[in-house]
């Protein structure tokens, strides 16, 4: 049986990618990383992930919560740069 960091080792998300997802869906850490794991294996699936993270950025600034909205921001930079989308 695979675990969640052989989950997430295996298509190269983080703890923290996995949790902004999770946060986003309203779902359990390990449900997020099955689905973002899925997800990250298509193009339209990592432009899927990349939305829920930005939306989240939008809601903590919306909320005035400066600094997730900057740890956000930070790592939807990441996984942008790690999982670029196609032109």
């Amino acid at each position: 049986m695979l675990s969640m960091r052989d989950c997430l080792d295996y298509c190269d998300l983080t703890d923290d990618e996995v949790a902004l997802i999770a946060e986003h869906e309203d779902i359990p850490d390990a449900s997020a990383a099955q689905l973002a794991c899925g997800l990250v294996q298509t193009p339209e699936g990592v432009l899927v992930l990349t939305h829920c993270m930005l939306d989240l950025v939008e809601r903590a600034d919306r909320d005035g919560d400066c600094e997730k909205a900057e740890r956000a921001r930070r790592l939807v930079a990441r996984f942008m740069a790690d999982h670029p989308l196609p032109h």
